[in-house]
């Protein structure tokens, strides 16, 4: 087991820094506007321009499955060294389901405690987020916090609302602050841009607001599985519900469930804010 190997199965996630260099970063953040402008086809719920021409960016927390209109945003699914680490940490079948472009520009929220196998369930404990830093993440700006060691059992805490104003209104995971040091401990994970978070389906993380600064904190989060295993993910209207989620990308080795093809399942749409004010 290679360091971070070790370092991803005791605290349930991994940091690697540089792993993105600046010009795709760069890419990224132009990528982004264009995205938001309407440039790369529609997102519901995006305006495509607001009324004095500046593009919509400032207005967007976050766009889900940008990699179905962007070229680039697709290519990211495979970056050869974000590749290299999932076969390292899922296995040599590696399939994506999902990506998030994250903007939280100032004033915008955060997303409370809650860990991802909640929302995208495996059957094999294999769900892996991938979170790319487009700017430098700092406390100040909104970073991701972890509590390190909160996936080694397996277990989903229950979800209850949460109105919070400095999150975005979807639910929180309750009952595990006793175990873990509380609601307002964990880790704060600091990176500069072109870092890369990997983290376990099962550990707790969440992200504060960005009211502290006066800029954007941009991030690209995909998930990933291993492809050996099927996926029951109810999201859309799949031929195979409630078995097998098949609008996926496989990004190493092997689809073993190849012969039921590809289904378009999922279109970009922006993440909704319920938060109370």
């Amino acid at each position: 087991m290679n360091p971070l190997q070790d370092q991803y199965r005791r605290n349930g996630y991994a940091i690697c820094s540089g792993m993105v260099d600046l010009p795709t970063v760069q890419a990224l953040r132009e990528e982004a506007i264009a995205i938001a402008c309407g440039q790369r086809g529609t997102i519901d719920g995006v305006a495509q321009l607001d009324d004095d021409g500046e593009p919509p960016l400032k207005n967007v927390l976050a766009i889900h499955f940008p990699h179905k209109v962007s070229s680039l945003m697709r290519e990211m699914l495979s970056h050869p060294a974000i590749v290299e680490v999932l076969t390292q940490l899922i296995g040599l079948d590696v399939k994506c389901m999902q990506s998030m472009l994250f903007v939280k520009n100032a004033g915008k929220p955060g997303q409370a405690w809650h860990q991802d196998e909640t929302f995208i369930p495996t059957t094999d404990r294999s769900l892996t987020g991938v979170w790319i830093a487009l700017d430098d993440a700092t406390i100040d700006n909104g970073c991701l916090w972890m509590q390190p060691g909160s996936h080694a059992r397996g277990a989903l805490w229950p979800m209850q609302p949460c109105d919070d104003p400095r999150f975005d209104g979807a639910p929180e995971a309750v009952g595990w602050e006793s175990e873990f040091g509380g609601r307002e401990g964990g880790i704060a994970v600091e990176v500069p841009a072109g870092s890369v978070v990997f983290f376990n389906g099962f550990t707790l993380h969440r992200s504060l607001d960005n009211r502290r600064t006066s800029g954007y904190r941009r991030a690209l989060v995909n998930h990933y599985m291993s492809a050996r295993s099927q996926l029951p993910w109810k999201f859309g209207n799949s031929r195979f519900a409630p078995d097998d989620y098949r609008d996926v990308v496989v990004v190493a080795g092997n689809d073993p469930y190849a012969e039921r093809g590809i289904e378009d399942l999922a279109h970009p749409f922006l993440r909704p804010e319920t938060r109370k004010t």
